[in-house]
């Protein structure tokens, strides 16, 4: 064996126990949701079953409730990201394109909030909330997630047009385009790949979070998302596994086809996002 390849088989072997590691959850939880039940109550775990059942998954989708909160997820998360995209390319073009004062404190206003736990929100929102009469409702859960995502949105956008030689559009209104114009036609195109991996990282954020769901949808139950209704996924028996397995692996579907879909492009955008700017 080469020496080359037998000083990489240390980091490859710890790629490889990472990679199991991290990918074990995932096949459990599909695993168990069309695992039969027997196999799932066994004392002795049951990593290869020999038979499947899709019980689970009519459990599911059966269950009172279930599409009602998917759909609630996906207003939320459509909202957020169509917010976050519209609100984060006006300013990370002011921030990239215009020369203004307070320009560099806006820019480290943004990091400080980009770095700041979200954890350290919930009580100021719910505070807030409450205060304003704005608990039980989709609309305050839209903006929560949309300040969330805002500035990691604003952060990748502006690193996407420093990128952009500005030349680009001033050749496109030489040729007679207002500058509006020369963003939309020239510009805005380049952008596709900081959009898509804005937009991904977005839907993530909003699909996926519990906390300030669980605590600004109080009274009424049918405003709940996705993430909570899980969490509350039981029987008469106690919690049904089978169910909230195959529950769990319906509400990671969207995730993870979007990703798959737009894996080339976000590669593209993380990465420029990253080193750009």
């Amino acid at each position: 064996m080469p020496v080359r390849l037998l000083r990489r088989l240390p980091l490859n072997a710890g790629a490889l126990v990472v990679f199991a590691l991290c990918v074990f959850p995932v096949y459990w939880m599909v695993l168990t949701a069309f695992k039969p039940t027997p196999d799932i109550q066994a004392e002795t775990p049951v990593f290869l079953p020999t038979s499947l059942t899709l019980e689970h998954f009519s459990a599911a989708v059966n269950a009172d409730g279930f599409w009602s909160f998917w759909r609630n997820s996906l207003i939320v998360t459509a909202g957020c990201v169509l917010l976050a995209l519209v609100v984060a390319l006006g300013s990370a073009f002011a921030v990239a394109r215009l020369r203004w004062k307070g320009r560099r404190g806006f820019v480290l206003m943004v990091f400080i909030a980009q770095v700041a736990p979200w954890e350290a929100l919930l009580i100021p929102m719910y505070v807030i909330a409450r205060d304003t009469d704005m608990l039980d409702r989709l609309a305050t859960l839209t903006l929560v997630y949309f300040m969330i995502t805002l500035p990691f949105t604003i952060v990748t956008l502006r690193s996407f047009l420093t990128a952009i030689p500005k030349e680009l559009e001033e050749a496109a209104q030489v040729d007679g385009c207002t500058r509006a114009a020369a963003f939309r036609r020239v510009t805005f195109p380049l952008l596709a790949p900081g959009l898509l991996a804005t937009s991904l990282f977005g839907f993530i954020t909003a699909w996926n979070e519990f906390a300030f769901a669980n605590m600004l949808i109080i009274k009424d139950q049918d405003d709940r998302t996705l993430p909570v209704w899980l969490s509350s996924f039981s029987n008469v028996f106690g919690t049904d596994w089978g169910a909230t397995m195959a529950a769990s692996t319906l509400f990671a579907l969207p995730v993870l086809i979007l990703f798959l879909v737009l894996q080339r492009r976000v590669a593209t955008g993380l990465a420029g996002g990253a080193v750009k700017g």
